[in-house]
């Protein structure tokens, strides 16, 4: 940690307005000699999944979401149309919102959007939406809101949020299968709401999915008012430049090309082949030696900017979705991963930076310092014109500091704004780090089947509720405790999550059991009054 280190390592890009500096992790100084067959090795296959190669094995899918800022690059004209194509559709129809042609159905514009998706359909445009809109959407061309979980509660919050303006709110529903039950769920309580308020919500709605799937048969049968792509090649927490993330961004009128101009503008960056020259490769080896290769180490991503705060979140889906992975490509058990959280600066001052610095040390930070404050001048809080932006560098540099003198790594990021252009950016570095990265150890980063897993086992629980029910409602007033209860299910039935069943069921008096408490708790019973 000395100035001739910086000097060396220091990765500056002048027309990108990005820097990144490692040289406050301790690595040897034949390390990254030591990975260029690696590193070589995953160049070549970031080559040929570019090119189109079949990158998802076991779903034999291409994964092309590089192709969707620059399509010219796709490896067929079909797909170079489709990409294209899309864009300008979105384009149009932005432009017909905004300009009142394409209106809600009790007169004027459309002046809110809710978004209806989950995971990668809707972490991409919250980032986006937070890190570029307008204070409370008040100056944005359409104020955003998100259904991104199945809380009935959350969709109440939103909804009560909205109140009479949902006669003026547009809807858009992502899910590329048109399955996933949380966006499917979403989707239905939006409906409902817009027939309580006597709404024809077919009028509001707009899709982004698969071509064919289940969601986009819905929206053609109900007359929606569009419908955009997405496609088998592009996951969803690589989707942030596809439809999922443009259409939301360019509704609320953040400027989209810009996004895509920046993460063009990494890419080609990060597509060379020379770790001096690509601050993706650079990266991905910094979270190899920082973890040994197998997550040893915790990531915590530390933005400097209030903009910026969902970034971390964005990135705990993009890297631990990716990386998260029991198998190597060998199909040995690995278990691979990298953890991710993070808050924002100086926030974490007044959060964790005391455990950071003199807790476990199991963890490498990436700082994420913005040079530009605000737009306009800043007011001075000391003599010599300090401002609170002086102040919010000084903390991340003295937290910097302050963990490397307890030998606690750190990268430090650093970009000159916050702008769609840097934003797209910082996007396509991250995917091009967690691909490299996963080629470094072997693995698939473009799969998912610890989520698919957890999906079925809700499924499992959705029918252990009905079975439960019909056993009930098949004896109204019987009173069963959970152990009994559980005895009379098909064999197998697990006494715990007849339990977990039956108290939220009572918990809601809609469904029409109710609870008779008892001690001890487990003696407590349950019965079905019609």
């Amino acid at each position: 940690m000395n100035w001739d280190r910086f000097k060396s390592l220091y990765y500056h890009h002048p027309r990108l307005g990005f820097g990144l500096d490692v040289s406050r992790m301790p690595f040897p100084a034949d390390f990254l000699k030591s990975m260029e067959p690696k590193l070589d090795q995953a160049f070549a296959a970031m080559n040929a999944l570019e090119a189109g190669a079949i990158a998802n094995p076991d779903e034999n899918r291409m994964v092309g979401h590089y192709w969707l800022r620059a399509p010219e690059l796709a490896p067929t004209a079909e797909m170079r149309d489709a990409i294209t194509n899309a864009l300008d559709a979105i384009k149009e129809f932005v432009s017909g919102v905004h300009a009142g042609h394409i209106a809600p159905p009790a007169g004027g514009k459309f002046k809110e959007l809710l978004v209806v998706g989950i995971g990668g359909s809707a972490l991409g445009p919250q980032l986006v939406s937070h890190a570029l809109g307008r204070p409370n959407g008040r100056r944005d061309k359409m104020r955003v809101s998100f259904f991104d979980n199945t809380d009935p509660d959350g969709m109440d919050y939103v909804l009560a949020e909205l109140g009479s303006k949902l006669k003026q709110t547009l809807v858009v529903v992502i899910s590329k299968s048109g399955g996933t039950v949380e966006t499917r769920n979403g989707m239905l309580e939006a409906a409902a709401a817009f027939k309580a308020a006597g709404l024809d919500y077919p009028k509001h709605f707009v899709a982004v999915t698969g071509e064919g799937s289940k969601l986009d048969q819905i929206a053609q049968q109900e007359g929606w008012l569009a419908r955009f792509p997405m496609w088998d090649w592009v996951g969803g927490r690589t989707s942030e430049l596809s439809a999922v993330g443009l259409l939301p961004a360019a509704l609320q009128g953040i400027k989209i090309d810009q996004m895509l101009a920046g993460a063009a503008a990494m890419d080609e960056v990060t597509r060379k082949p020379r770790l001096k020259d690509n601050p993706a490769a650079l990266l991905a080896l910094m979270w190899y030696w920082a973890t040994d290769g197998r997550g040893a180490k915790d990531m915590v991503v530390l933005p400097y900017k209030d903009r910026l705060l969902l970034f971390s979140r964005y990135l705990q889906q993009l890297v631990m979705e990716s990386l998260g992975k029991e198998f190597d490509l060998a199909g040995n058990v690995v278990n691979q991963g990298i953890a991710v959280y993070g808050n924002k600066g100086s926030t974490d001052q007044h959060a964790y930076v005391q455990q950071l610095r003199e807790g476990v040390n199991n963890f490498f930070v990436t700082f994420i310092e913005v040079l530009k404050d605000r737009t306009g001048d800043s007011l001075s809080v000391e003599a010599d014109g300090v401002t609170s932006g002086d102040y919010l560098q000084g903390f991340l540099l003295g937290t910097r500091d302050a963990l490397s003198e307890k030998d606690r790594h750190s990268i430090t990021i650093t970009v000159n704004d916050v702008s769609p252009r840097t934003l797209g950016m910082l996007i396509a570095l991250y995917e091009r780090v967690v691909g490299l990265y996963a080629s470094l150890v072997g693995i698939n980063a473009y799969h998912q089947p610890g989520v698919e897993a957890g999906k079925k086992a809700a499924t499992a629980v959705i029918g252990l509720r009905a079975q439960i029910l019909a056993a009930l409602r098949a004896e109204p007033g019987t009173a069963f405790t959970a152990e009994a209860l559980a005895a009379r299910l098909p064999a197998g039935a697990n006494a715990e999550l007849v339990f977990k069943v039956l108290e939220h069921l009572a918990a809601n008096p809609g469904s029409g059991v109710a609870k008779t408490p008892r001690k001890p708790w487990f003696d407590s019973t349950y019965a079905f009054n019609p």
